[in-house]
């Protein structure tokens, strides 16, 4: 595949995370209403739990204040225009797909600070009494992107069909 390809392939999942992303929230908070009910049992071991998430992965940075929506949507921006220079450079489908899954995810949490201050966190995994932190469509894209940039780097390189 040529870098064009590769981009265009990158952005196409970016878009697809993007769109995925933003219609889960729009569904759980208008749909579900999610924000009244504030959570919904859908099997033993997942709920939707509605989280306003005012910091980043993990709730960190919660005490940003007033400004720190904007400030943590401008420096997810910096790092969405990085990606986009390293997806331009990608030579691989593997990496081309997880920097889009990378990008789209961030675009969507960018989407949710500036509109509304905070990002809508709602998937709610849990086993028993023990639950992972809320999140959303965009953290998974987020998650999974990366760890296949990390895996992508540990596989044996390939040449000439050997590994």
């Amino acid at each position: 595949m040529t870098r064009n390809h590769l981009t265009t392939l990158g952005v196409f999942v970016g878009l697809v995370v993007l769109v995925a992303d933003q219609a889960s929230k729009w569904w759980v908070l208008h749909v579900v209403d999610l924000p009244r009910f504030g959570q919904v049992v859908l099997l033993p071991v997942l709920n939707l739990t509605f989280v306003r998430n005012q910091g980043v992965t993990f709730g960190l940075l919660n005490g940003l204040g007033s400004w720190g929506a904007l400030l943590l949507a401008a420096a997810a921006l910096a790092v969405v225009a990085a990606l986009g220079v390293w997806l331009r450079r990608a030579e691989s489908r593997m990496v081309a797909v997880a920097l889009g899954a990378i990008a789209g995810g961030a675009v969507g949490n960018i989407l949710d600070r500036v509109r509304y201050g905070w990002v809508v966190d709602f998937i709610d995994a849990h086993i028993g009494d023990w639950h992972w932190y809320v999140f959303n469509v965009a953290d998974a894209a987020i998650v999974c992107g990366v760890a296949t940039l990390v895996l992508e780097n540990l596989l044996p390189v390939r040449r000439g069909g050997q590994a």
